[in-house]
């Protein structure tokens, strides 16, 4: 391999085998080198391939004046996340969590530690991307030495949300108080109590994420099954209207428009999580 450009002592701008531009992470690598010169790939510790450009110019000045340890956790947990606990994951997420990781182990060093409004949201409807915010959290306390408060488990989990519904962290921060809106409205416009420890409520609470997932890539479902539509609605008028209510919310909210095959079939998950209440 020869070296593009030396990024700092540790991270190098390089080519791989298949002439494809990437970041290659090592003790030293860089020291003493200049472009032109060569590289082992014994020398090589971490790889990052990053596909768009403009990302991939970013994450270099982002990465040259973070220590390597604190990118080498911030990759391992990356990693975590997508080949353990399976999530489909932007390539954003090097840089936005790269940095995050960064800022609140100095943050936490000057003795801040912010409280996290969103917490009680973040826990109860995105469980998973909360543990790997404890999971990241244990890793700092392992190898750096600093424990972290919970409170960032919740900052880092939003970072997880982001980079699965592909959206800006402004969107981001609004999912959890969005989630919480439409189970009070299931409960207020059908008046039912919704036991937020059943597999049902579990589910119903899933096929709304991915609603919302759905919504900002623009994957809504087709409005190709006009019978179906009209069949749930003379059969349960009530839980359609609850679902026509909280698409109206979410478009409002979202500035986007709901499908009516999507509303058709939250009502058919309104009507499973009701009737288990009943």
């Amino acid at each position: 391999m020869i070296i593009e450009k030396i990024i700092n002592n540790n991270i190098v701008l390089t080519h791989d085998h298949k002439n494809k531009e990437i970041i290659a992470m090592g003790k030293g690598i860089g020291f003493g080198r200049k472009k032109g010169d060569s590289l082992s790939e014994s020398e090589i510790e971490k790889v990052f391939r990053i596909k768009e450009n403009e990302m991939l110019l970013k994450f270099q000045d982002m990465i040259a004046d973070i220590p390597i340890e604190r990118i080498t956790l911030t990759d391992d947990v990356i990693s975590y996340a997508i080949n353990v606990e399976k999530l489909k994951l932007s390539q954003s997420i090097y840089l936005t969590l790269v940095d995050h990781v960064n800022f609140a182990i100095e943050r936490f060093k000057e003795g801040m530690t912010p409280e996290n409004a969103l917490m009680w949201e973040i826990k109860r409807f995105y469980p998973q991307e909360y543990a790997l915010g404890l999971y990241t959290l244990r890793l700092i306390d392992d190898r750096i030495g600093l424990s972290l408060p919970d409170s960032e488990a919740g900052f880092i989990a939003l970072h997880f949300v982001n980079a699965q519904y592909s959206t800006h962290m402004k969107e981001t921060l609004s999912l959890p108080h969005l989630m919480r809106d439409i189970m009070d409205i299931v409960k207020s416009e059908l008046n039912v109590e919704l036991n937020e420890n059943s597999i049902h409520y579990e589910r119903f609470v899933t096929h709304v994420k991915f609603l919302i997932q759905r919504l900002y890539r623009n994957e809504m479902l087709h409005d190709d099954d006009t019978i179906f539509e009209d069949m749930m609605k003379e059969k349960y008028p009530e839980e359609f209207e609850c679902g026509k209510r909280i698409a109206e919310y979410i478009e409002v909210e979202t500035r986007s428009k709901i499908t009516r095959m999507e509303m058709t079939y939250l009502a058919i998950h309104i009507k499973r999580v009701t009737m288990a209440e009943e």
